[in-house]
């Protein structure tokens, strides 16, 4: 008796399982950017975009007719992004350029190499970043995680959370790499990661809006300390007297 009532728990639970997963998959994919935008014309540059979230936003924004610029470090692998996605958009203004944030002397050069090459910069979707990377520092002396999440990316320019992704961000950290594979059903996929940032890029009510912060194709809540004008002057102060950079 006690085991037909176990085999019949069971059962109910695996059948209450597959009713609810579809809904639960739903809610975990977050929102979906539904503008159906043209790009024709426009130049779009994405950084880290040979991969994960990057690959997907550029993706869909070539899909778009835009001219999209894979801004990365790893140009062998920035190549084959864009030979793939060229090949299953049909768009062949999709191109690789060499860009390494860990480096300032490659960021200058890549924006002196863009100024040359293009008229004009439509989108710049700020994508690549690392995290919790072993302690390194950069050619020029700077930590690297912080190097390259705000030093450089460090333009005014709205920002957004992709929720929980299935990618390479936390390729330094082993128990990440295990859990990412654990709980795949229960993270975005790279696709669904990107909607924010094609959401941002493209929806036309967001044409004059600029310093806010979205996540699943809306606005977010900011915590006080994200708001504190003082901190964020005394942080723009040091990054420029860290650079060497004097504005007018």
């Amino acid at each position: 008796m006690q085991e037909w009532l176990g085999g019949a728990l069971a059962l109910g639970l695996a059948l209450l399982w597959l009713l609810a997963a579809p809904s639960i998959r739903k809610y975990i994919s977050g929102g979906k950017c539904t503008s159906t935008a043209k790009l024709n014309g426009k130049v779009v540059v994405i950084t880290g975009a040979n991969t994960g979230i990057g690959k997907e936003t550029a993706r869909d924004l070539a899909g778009r007719g835009a001219r999209v610029i894979l801004a990365c470090r790893d140009m062998e692998k920035a190549e084959a992004a864009a030979n793939e996605i060229r090949t299953k958009t049909g768009n062949q203004q999709v191109i690789a350029k060499k860009l390494d944030l860990a480096d300032t002397k490659s960021i200058r050069e890549f924006a002196e190499n863009f100024l040359k090459e293009e008229k004009e910069l439509h989108i710049l979707i700020n994508n690549a970043g690392v995290l919790l990377c072993p302690y390194s520092k950069t050619v020029d002396g700077f930590e690297m995680q912080f190097a390259v999440n705000h030093f450089g990316t460090r333009v005014t320019a709205n920002a957004l959370h992709p929720g929980s992704i299935v990618s390479e961000l936390g390729r330094h950290l082993t128990i990440l790499i295990f859990l990412g594979k654990l709980l795949t059903f229960f993270l975005k996929t790279p696709q669904e990661g990107a909607q924010t940032s094609v959401y941002c890029a493209v929806a036309e009510e967001l044409e004059s809006v600029s310093g806010k912060y979205f996540s699943d194709c809306k606005p977010a809540y900011v915590w006080p300390q994200g708001c504190d004008d003082e901190t964020a002057k005394k942080l723009w102060d040091v990054s420029c007297e860290l650079l060497g950079i004097q504005w007018d």
